[in-house]
């Protein structure tokens, strides 16, 4: 398809005086400035012929609008569309090119199998974070654009078809409030050791505005675990954290006391290193019970990180959730830890 077809014609710059430009052109001036010079719509005056010159613009693409065609900022607005979700915002347009930003903190999900049918279309682009990531507001969620200036109407119509029912992506903001801690082993109970865990756990939970409203100390007695956990709940926590105890050592004992308290056992088992021991029920109020292994104490980042944000969105787990987990569930355990901007969950 040539320009005129598309909607735009292509002219020498000497002979651009008076016509419209069809995009943004942008000036490179080393060590100072990358910006747009020229904005789309910008009628070029005599004056601006040399300036384009000096840009490497030899010859320019002016605007010609034609029925069923799209310039690159209508149809980028029309993809943004297709993404936008309650706690989204839309940048201005530049260059063809609309982001959408965080109004807040949450988690960012993808329907990544839609996502690739649209991207699939050809001439669209819409790049995305990983779905399941907890951003913060300000930060970026995703960019929209086309590759062409200008492209078949068609092609949009095509892809608001696949979105009819539902938005791409969704911002769920963190809904669990409360938690409370049950800290086992007999070593901690009886004071040979300091409970060093505990603050470990709050300091991650307070990360998603989660306050530890209860905490409770237990042997490692399967009875006394479980009466602890019972004890706890009538503080009505969001969440239940049970903490150590979580191997097949003979003394370790907390899964037999969460499936005591559970109606569902979700899984005892995470395909993650480091974190495989991780386990979570819920009870019949819906109330999640997470079994912590001992590596969340001394390991940066573990199953239960990426477990978390899920869990803190309110978003009920399923089996299915920790199965997928093992592409990209071995944590390299850099010297310099960049998580999670890194392949760990991912």
């Amino acid at each position: 398809m040539d320009g005129s077809s598309k909607g735009f014609s292509l002219i020498k710059t000497a002979d651009a005086v008076g016509h419209i430009l069809c995009h943004d052109l942008t000036q490179i001036i080393a060590g100072q400035t990358k910006n747009a010079r020229f904005r789309k719509g910008h009628i070029v005056a005599k004056e601006d012929i040399p300036v384009l010159l000096s840009m490497g613009k030899d010859n320019l693409y002016v605007w010609e609008a034609r029925e069923g065609m799209l310039h690159e900022n209508d149809a980028a607005a029309r993809l943004a569309a297709l993404c936008a979700n309650a706690h989204m915002r839309q940048t201005p347009v530049k260059e063809g090119k609309i982001d959408l930003v965080a109004e807040l903190d949450g988690l960012f999900t993808v329907d990544v199998p839609r996502l690739n049918a649209v991207n699939s279309l050809g001439e669209i682009i819409i790049a995305t974070r990983h779905s399941n990531t907890a951003v913060k507001a300000g930060e970026t969620l995703l960019g929209t654009r086309i590759i062409p200036l200008v492209i078949l109407e068609e092609i949009i119509k095509k892809a608001e078809a696949l979105c009819a029912e539902n938005p791409l992506t969704h911002l769920s903001p963190w809904k669990l409030k409360t938690a409370a801690i049950v800290t086992t082993g007999n070593e901690v109970f009886e004071g040979r050791i300091p409970d060093r865990f505990t603050p470990i756990v709050s300091a991650k939970l307070a990360e998603f505005g989660i306050t530890v409203i209860a905490h409770k100390l237990s042997n490692d007695d399967v009875t006394n675990i479980q009466c602890a956990i019972t004890e706890v709940r009538r503080a009505k926590p969001d969440m239940i954290l049970c903490t150590g105890g979580m191997s097949v050592d003979p003394d370790d004992r907390t899964p037999d006391a969460i499936r005591a308290v559970c109606s569902t056992i979700v899984t005892y088992g995470a395909p993650v290193l480091p974190g495989s021991m991780l386990m979570l029920g819920y009870c019949d109020d819906g109330t999640p019970v997470l079994g912590l292994p001992g590596c969340v104490m001394y390991d940066k980042f573990t199953a239960f990180d990426l477990a978390l944000p899920r869990i803190a969105a309110g978003v009920k787990l399923s089996t299915a959730d920790f199965a997928v987990m093992g592409h990209g569930g071995l944590c390299l355990k850099c010297e310099e830890c960049f998580y999670p901007a890194c392949a760990f969950g991912k």
